[in-house]
C-alpha cells in the first residue's frame, strides 16, 4: 500500500512538471522506475521535445511574415508612385484605364499582404492582445473617421448613436475589425444610403451595431462570410481579397468577444460584435 500511494505521488509529481513546463529527464533515474513510470517519463520527454520544436517552427514563422512584410513593402510603394507618375503624364484613354488598373491591383495586393500579416501574427500568437476596460465611442468614432472617404466618395451617410458604457477590448485592433465591418457596408451599399451605428450595453456584453442598405447576404451563405477568402456570389463583381471578416472575427474571438451577422438581400445587412465587460 504504501509502494503504491508512493507510486503515484511520483507520477503525479512527474505530470505535475509536464504540466508546468518544468519537466526534465535527468531528474528522474529510469533504473529505479516502474513500467508505468518509464512509460510515463518517455511520453513526458517526447512532449516536451514536440513542445520546443513547435516552439522554433513558431519563431521561424514569425521571421518570415516578418520578411515578407519587410521584403514586398518598398516595390509594392514603388509600383503606386510610379502608377501616380504615369497617370499625371498626357495619355490616351485606354492608356489612363490601364494606369488606374495597375495601381487598383496593386492597392488590392498591398492590403492582402498586410491582411495576411496581421492574421498570421494573430493565429501564431506572435502579437498578444491587450484588451483593458474602458469606453469604445472613442475607438468607433475613430473607425468611422477611417472609413469616412469612401462614404463620402459614395454620398453615403454614416451616422453613430452613442451610449454610456465600457468594454474590455484592445483599441488599436478592435479599431480594426470595426473598420473592416464599416468598410464592407459602405463598399457593398449603393450611393446616397445611410449606414447606421449604435452601442449598448448588456449585463455581461456590451454590443457595437453597424446597419447598412446595402445588397444583403443570402440566407445560406451566412454561416461562411467569416471564413478566409470567402465571398458571396452577390458581390464577385466588387473589388475585395475577402479576408476583413475572417481577420475581424479573429480579432474581437481572440478578446473573449463575438460577431455576429444578420441580413435579408435587397434589404442590407446588420453586423454585430460583442465585446466582454
Amino acid at each position: 500500500m504504501l509502494n503504491e500511494k508512493k507510486l503515484l505521488m511520483r507520477l503525479e509529481k512527474m505530470l505535475d512538471d509536464g504540466i508546468n513546463g518544468t519537466f526534465e529527464e535527468s531528474d528522474y533515474d529510469e533504473t529505479q522506475l516502474s513500467k508505468l513510470e518509464t512509460k510515463w517519463l518517455r511520453y513526458l520527454t517526447t512532449s516536451k521535445l514536440s513542445s520546443k520544436k513547435t516552439e522554433e517552427e513558431r519563431v521561424k514563422l514569425k521571421e518570415l511574415v516578418s520578411d515578407i512584410s519587410h521584403q514586398t513593402k518598398t516595390p509594392l510603394s514603388n509600383i503606386l508612385l510610379y502608377s501616380q507618375l504615369l497617370s499625371e503624364q498626357p495619355l490616351d484613354e485606354q492608356s489612363r484605364q490601364l494606369v488606374g488598373e495597375i495601381r487598383s491591383q496593386t492597392e488590392k495586393l498591398e492590403f492582402l499582404i498586410q491582411s495576411l500579416v496581421k492574421t498570421s501574427r494573430l493565429e501564431t500568437g506572435t502579437f498578444s492582445l491587450t484588451p483593458k476596460e474602458s469606453d469604445p465611442c472613442g475607438m468607433i468614432s475613430a473607425a468611422i473617421a477611417q472609413a469616412k472617404p469612401k462614404a463620402e466618395q459614395k454620398h453615403i451617410v454614416i451616422s453613430f448613436v452613442s451610449g454610456s458604457c465600457t468594454a474590455r477590448f484592445d483599441s488599436k485592433w478592435t479599431q480594426e475589425a470595426l473598420f473592416n465591418i464599416i468598410d464592407n457596408a459602405v463598399k457593398y451599399s449603393p450611393e446616397n444610403s445611410g449606414i447606421e451605428i449604435s452601442v449598448k450595453a448588456f449585463e455581461l456584453f456590451t454590443c457595437i451595431s453597424v446597419e447598412d442598405q446595402g445588397v444583403g447576404i443570402p440566407e445560406e451563405e451566412l454561416p461562411r462570410i467569416f471564413g478566409r477568402f470567402y465571398r458571396g456570389e452577390n458581390v464577385r463583381e466588387q473589388s475585395g481579397v475577402g479576408i476583413g471578416l475572417y481577420l475581424s472575427r479573429q480579432i474581437i474571438e481572440g478578446q473573449g468577444g463575438y460577431i455576429t451577422a444578420g441580413s435579408e438581400p435587397g434589404s442590407g445587412s446588420v453586423f454585430k460584435i460583442f465585446l466582454p465587460r
